[in-house]
């Protein structure tokens, strides 16, 4: 199912030099955690989905996990970084293609997303395979994406050209989530803490509206004005609450002796 890239293109010999600093460092590990996480939820498809984050400092450089591997086999130092053109600046081994197209677009066409998470997750792939709206507004959880979602319904195989990652970025807009009809999700934050933390609760929300749909009882939407008025609400403190939700999972992964820092 996966394609591997072949830019042919030269590393940068000096990368090493220029992206070691602290911050950069703390990125890794941050995304590094955030693919184990993905896998002990049970939200990776074999070694073919993919997480993104822009590296700190640099306006043309981003983090990608390595085609080949799984996300449960994710570390720090195994993340590549890549710029816009598809060269490997830093880490060993390749993007797959599609993760390259996608990931690669979606970054320098939308500076605001700083971490793009994409997955075949299940229940929240699964409303993708429905027509009409993916994500119904019936519980809390969900509120919390109100006027945040979008949705591709033009499936257009895979992403193996800019063309179809430029297409997938403009349906996004200024989304932060983007069911893809037919595929998968996209999310995109402005941290990488906010994209995990939107990540884990949509897949919350896709798995509770299944379980009320599969009950073939009529299903209680929340109205417009509430509906409106919980997502301020959560959205006040959304950034504080996903550093906090972060941080809580890197130090349930190193109580299990996970070790994603190395």
């Amino acid at each position: 199912m996966a394609h591997t890239l072949s830019s042919g293109a030269p590393r940068a010999a000096s990368a090493s030099a220029r992206l070691d600093a602290p911050g950069i460092a703390e990125a890794r590990r941050q995304l590094a955690a955030c693919f184990r996480l993905a896998a002990l939820n049970g939200f990776e498809e074999g070694v073919c989905n993919h997480f993104s984050a822009m590296v700190p400092g640099h306006d043309d450089l981003f983090f990608v996990n390595p085609y080949g591997y799984a996300f449960g086999e994710i570390t720090a130092s195994r993340l590549l970084i890549c710029d816009f053109d598809g060269n490997v600046i830093d880490g060993e081994g390749e993007p797959e293609a599609t993760a390259f197209y996608i990931h690669a677009r979606v970054h320098k066409l939308m500076p605001r997303v700083k971490a793009a998470f994409h997955t075949h997750m299940p229940n929240a792939t699964a409303l993708c395979l429905l027509d009409g709206p993916p994500l119904l507004w019936l519980g809390q959880t969900s509120l919390k994406f109100y006027g945040r979602t979008a949705v591709d319904e033009d499936y257009n195989g895979l992403a193996l050209d800019n063309a179809e990652g430029d297409r997938i970025a403009r349906t996004m807009g200024d989304a932060d989530i983007l069911f893809l009809k037919n595929h998968g999700v996209m999310v995109a934050g402005a941290t990488i803490a906010e994209a995990w933390d939107d990540l884990y609760y949509l897949e919350r929300a896709a798995e509770v509206q299944l379980r009320a749909m599969s009950a073939n009882r009529p299903l209680k939407p929340v109205p417009h004005e509430i509906a409106q008025r919980t997502y301020e609400q959560m959205r006040a403190g959304d950034a504080e609450s996903a550093r906090a939700h972060l941080a809580s999972g890197m130090r349930q992964l190193r109580a299990r002796g996970i070790d994603f820092e190395a």
